[in-house]
């Protein structure tokens, strides 16, 4: 007598386009988003006193660093905005980026042990991490909306329709440090020296990206090579936004956007070819 056939729920092919992020996998396993979310969140302030606390003191401590060096000793301009407000807008903005980038740029060493264990789609890692550095991002921006109220009722800033921008400013810098940081997270299999290259690599970044000075600042031929930095548009565009500042123009914002959607396609199709493999590397 023939037993009947089983049915599978579900079935893990290797087989498929490398091109494929797999969102609707990933959003079945959307309860496991949270639970990651959640975990990066709590572990961050375990057994510390202040807990999130630090996501205000951060931001302010830093800007203040860079009010008296940039502002106060190198006299850097700020096109005519408050200095503090300026440089927290910089601060707030790149918080955000350098701490999607490193996170996700360890998805494949920092996760060994569940991937080896247990299938799920190793995408929900690096995205975990974009949405959880996403709440702080809000309470920092927070923050910056405080400040930004004291100077508006003061008369002191001139913010414009491109406010409403915001939203996929912040899309497109979640984007381009979920790219780079696949690439990244995929070459650190075979290169783990790349892991503390990249750490360093991200400090220098900060001064080709225009957080601590507008591009007005910067002479013809390294203004028109920062065009190519896909950061410049979308800080730039915050700024003027926001502050009514700065030399920004649609063109910028165009060339971040095609810039960072080749990175992310480049990224996704280098994380999908090694998340086949990387047990026999990592």
């Amino acid at each position: 007598m023939n037993e009947p056939q089983q049915k599978w729920t579900e079935t893990i092919d290797a087989d498929h386009s490398l091109f494929d992020l797999k969102l609707k996998e990933v959003w079945r396993y959307k309860d496991l988003v949270y639970m990651f979310v959640k975990r990066d969140f709590v572990s961050s302030f375990k057994q510390t006193i202040l807990g999130p606390i630090w996501f205000f003191i951060n931001p302010i401590l830093t800007t203040i660093v860079y009010l008296i060096v940039f502002g106060r000793i190198a006299n850097l301009p700020t096109d005519g905005a408050p200095p503090l407000l300026f440089y927290l807008a910089g601060v707030t903005l790149w918080n955000y980026f350098s701490a999607c980038l490193l996170g996700t740029s360890s998805t494949f060493v920092g996760n060994a042990n569940i991937f080896g264990k247990v299938y799920f789609p190793r995408l929900v890692s690096p995205l975990s991490i974009v949405i959880s550095n996403l709440m702080r991002f809000g309470v920092q921006f927070l923050l910056f909306i405080i400040g930004w109220g004291y100077y508006l009722s003061k008369g002191q800033i001139h913010p414009n329709i491109w406010i409403l921008a915001t939203p996929f400013l912040i899309l497109l810098m979640a984007l381009f440090a979920l790219g780079v940081g696949m690439i990244f997270s995929a070459l650190t299999t075979k290169y783990k020296d790349l892991s503390m290259l990249l750490g360093f690599g991200v400090s220098l970044y900060m001064y080709a990206t225009p957080v601590i000075y507008p591009t007005s600042a910067l002479p013809g031929f390294f203004k028109s090579i920062s065009f190519y930095n896909p950061l410049t548009g979308i800080f730039e565009c915050f700024k003027y936004a926001w502050l009514g500042v700065g030399d920004f123009s649609p063109i910028m914002l165009t060339i971040s956007t095609f810039i960072i959607l080749i990175l992310l396609v480049t990224g996704t199709f280098i994380f999908n070819k090694v998340e086949k493999s990387f047990m026999d590397t990592v």
